[in-house]
């Protein structure tokens, strides 16, 4: 056995904790050893160890209580207990408490090391899973509200044919993880899943990133280069930012999407591609089309049929499921035990307007398992949120009057938004503006539209 285990061994025989810790050390192990229960515990919260080998019968705790304490504690660590009066009622409650085996007195070596290594064997099998697990979470779409599942009805409806889809919504929305849904849902789900994020790359790079380039083509181009579209072939590629593609860029993408065909930076012939592309922007790319930013031409090959992810804000019903997901998610990464969300801690979670979307939701779960012990209260969740913290009024677009001219509640409805929005922010022009998706020249009319001072808190 190659692999070097860190062996924990509890006992209250001084002879048996020399004679097991030398016989693992000799095997390659190294060997940490206490004399009871209480240490134990200590030491298995303070470093992980591949193997936890303890005695039954100790005084004041014996072995079963550890191996409660442990599981209560969240320590995954496998447990072996052994005893030198060997009952079957023992060893049948040890195993329902969560024992890897039960070994009788005196042990042979030979015992020893197979059970080390069917121990390590199983914290493969288990890290393996629980890998899986978490690359499974990151690619699926959580959700319970009729919104999402509308949403989820025209991605499935769509995922079948080879049309272009665009993508709209928010930063952190999760257009990568619908597109992925796109693909694994089409013919292509068995090709490559390939992205690009077209506001990431230099203007000067993302030519050679789509479509590659030959050795020696530019400085810096010590070897051939296969471009997204290559690696992409007979699957799809996800081009998020579209609307951020430089104006040179597009009419070369235009055409790529028209002949199929890529042709390497430095290179002297045309690639043929089978790539289904998939495109995504927070932009308004009309808006974008007007002001000359975009071309029309590309917008009708990119948006025939466009897909609008709600903001998390409009997802209320959602938080649950989403919250409970990366809970479990962040847990088994660190290695946590789960915690619980409190009633009044989820309504205050929802009482937030989600700025930053899914992706800001995910590390706030994760601060919030940071600072609490067992369960997530409120009073946690407003120590995490500033906004909540500092007492901020967050104005619930619901609460608007229904009553009037069509005009005025529009005009009632964004007043208040803007407002909310504003506070939220501690009344900073430009996050707030970027939050709303507004140039910061289009916030100051808005504003000015709406009649908010934005000299004063009113």
């Amino acid at each position: 056995m190659s692999t070097k285990a860190n062996i924990l061994i509890v006992d209250d025989e001084a002879n048996t904790l020399a004679s097991l810790s030398r016989a693992f050390r000799l095997s390659g192990h190294e060997a940490v050893v206490c004399d009871n229960a209480a240490r134990a515990l200590e030491l298995a919260q303070s470093q992980p160890f591949d193997l936890i080998l303890s005695d039954v019968v100790m005084p004041k705790r014996d072995g079963l209580a550890l191996l409660e304490d442990l599981k209560n504690a969240g320590i995954s660590a496998p447990v072996v207990m052994m005893s030198g009066q060997a009952h079957i009622e023992i060893a049948v409650r040890a195993t329902r408490l969560g024992a890897l085996d039960f070994l009788e007195k005196p042990l042979s070596t030979e015992k020893l090391m197979v059970t080390l290594e069917n121990a390590l064997k199983l914290s493969r099998l288990e890290a393996e899973n629980r890998d899986l697990r978490l690359r499974i979470g990151k690619h699926t779409l959580v959700y319970s509200g009729e919104i999402m599942r509308r949403v989820m009805a025209q991605l499935e409806r769509v995922a079948a044919s080879e049309t272009r889809v665009c993508i709209y919504g928010e930063t952190g929305t999760g257009k990568e993880l619908a597109a992925r849904t796109l693909h694994e849902k089409s013919g292509r789900a068995g090709g490559p899943f390939v992205t690009l994020n077209c506001a990431a790359v230099p203007a000067e790079l993302i030519e050679s990133e789509l479509f590659g380039h030959e050795k020696g083509s530019f400085t810096g181009a010590t070897q051939r280069h296969a471009g997204k579209f290559e690696q992409a072939h007979r699957g799809t590629l996800f081009l998020d930012e579209i609307g951020d593609m430089p104006l040179t860029m597009q009419a070369k993408l235009l055409r790529v999407l028209e002949e199929g065909e890529v042709e390497r930076v430095g290179g002297d012939k045309s690639i043929r591609v089978d790539v289904r592309v998939v495109v995504a922007t927070h932009r308004n790319l009309e808006q974008l089309v007007e002001e000359g930013a975009f071309r029309r031409d590309l917008y009708h090959r990119v948006v025939v049929f466009p897909v609008e992810l709600p903001p998390l804000r409009q997802r209320n019903e959602d938080l649950p499921a989403l919250v409970e997901h990366f809970a479990t998610q962040v847990s088994a990464q660190n290695g946590w035990k789960p915690a619980n969300f409190a009633p009044d801690a989820m309504d205050a979670l929802k009482r937030y307007r989600w700025p930053g979307n899914i992706r800001e939701l995910r590390n706030v779960v994760e601060r919030l398992l940071l600072l609490c012990d067992e369960e997530v209260t409120a009073e946690i969740v407003e120590m995490a949120l500033p906004a909540l913290r500092g007492g901020v009024k967050l104005i619930n677009p619901d609460t608007v009057t229904t009553d009037g001219p069509l005009a005025d509640r529009v005009h009632d409805f964004e007043r208040n938004t803007v407002l909310a929005e504003l506070e939220l922010h501690g009344r900073n022009v430009t996050q707030t503006a970027k939050a709303l998706g507004l140039e910061r020249s289009h916030f100051y009319k808005k504003c000015q539209q709406l009649g908010i001072d934005l000299q004063s808190r009113g």
